[in-house]
């Protein structure tokens, strides 16, 4: 699999990212092995979670797996903190205490004594931004962070705390923003593209295939399986079941079968080499469904194709 540098960082990541949001929770330790067995296999290197995934289950799983399943030296791990548990309610918190203990609990989970991508999941209105970055900065210093980045974070919020970042004296570069970015959320192209790529940053797309929409699973129903018809992930992808993205869905169908592909692979591409994307990063329920995310590897958009779902999905 194709390796691209994370921004103008030195850090290289895999142009597909497994994503591992339901590790723990939908997705249980075999069939969380046999997606890192086969993505590891396939030529991937990026591993994306958070300590909150699962309430650190996701973190638990991957740790299980390091030198057992896959050499720690063969995987780039990237966690995220900022969204934090108290009682029964999910709280932002990207405040230097909160940070750090994060942090130092995802190492615990994760059983390893870095990271090698760190990144303030939420943009919080309720701290000095000068904190939180020099939480991000400590955990380089400290060497519990090789990089670090950001996550969600708009155009301007990217402006600004990349450029305090650059000048700040202690200053140690942010690399990446992780954003949704699919043909069914193309919101990051307003000023997000224009920001990460002035300022030195890679983009880290989630949910590429829009929520799983793209690939084509709800065309004519529900499916009992899908994350649809998931009590965790009905309000996620309820949104991208109306009208304007069925149209997207349907010229991305007829886009494959022209190919002689699979939807997805055809949404994948698009999103995975789009300007400014180092990597999608995708989750599945299943290794089956994996392999199959995995072999958009070999897809190259024809430019008329790419045309022509810009245009659609505008």
């Amino acid at each position: 699999m194709e390796q691209r540098y994370l921004g103008r960082s030195g850090l290289r990541v895999s142009r597909l990212g497994l994503g591992t949001l339901t590790w723990g929770r939908d997705t249980d330790e075999h069939e969380a092995a046999d997606q890192l067995t086969a993505f590891v296999e396939a030529g991937g290197t990026l591993l994306d979670t958070a300590g909150s995934y699962g309430d650190g289950a996701s973190e638990e799983l991957i740790g299980s797996f390091l030198d057992d399943l896959v050499a720690r030296e063969d995987v780039v791990i990237c966690t995220k903190a900022g969204v934090v548990a108290r009682g029964d309610r999910r709280e932002v918190d990207c405040s230097r205490r909160a940070l750090l203990a994060s942090l130092d609990t995802s190492l615990t989970r994760l059983r390893t004594d870095h990271v090698d991508l760190w990144l303030a999941q939420v943009w919080d209105p309720h701290v000095p931004l000068e904190e939180t970055l020099s939480a991000l900065h400590q955990g380089v210093s400290s060497g519990r962070a090789r990089y670090v980045g950001v996550s969600n974070y708009a155009g301007w919020q990217v402006a600004r705390v990349a450029t305090m970042a650059e000048y700040a004296h202690s200053g140690v570069p942010l690399v990446a923003n992780q954003v949704e970015f699919s043909l069914l959320a193309r919101r990051a192209e307003g000023e997000v593209v224009a920001a990460t790529e002035a300022l030195g940053l890679g983009i880290l797309a989630w949910a590429p295939l829009g929520r799983g929409v793209l690939t084509g699973k709800y065309r004519s129903g529900t499916p009992a399986d899908s994350r649809a018809a998931s009590p965790h992930f009905v309000s996620y992808v309820q949104p991208y079941l109306a009208d304007d993205p069925r149209r997207v869905v349907e010229a991305v169908a007829t886009a494959a079968e022209g190919l002689g592909c699979a939807p997805l692979e055809v949404a994948l591409a698009w999103a995975r080499d789009h300007r400014g994307v180092a990597s999608a990063v995708v989750g599945a329920r299943t290794a089956a469904q994996l392999r199959g995310l995995l072999s958009a590897e070999e897809l190259e958009l024809p430019a008329e194709i790419r045309q022509a779902l810009d245009d659609v999905s505008l």
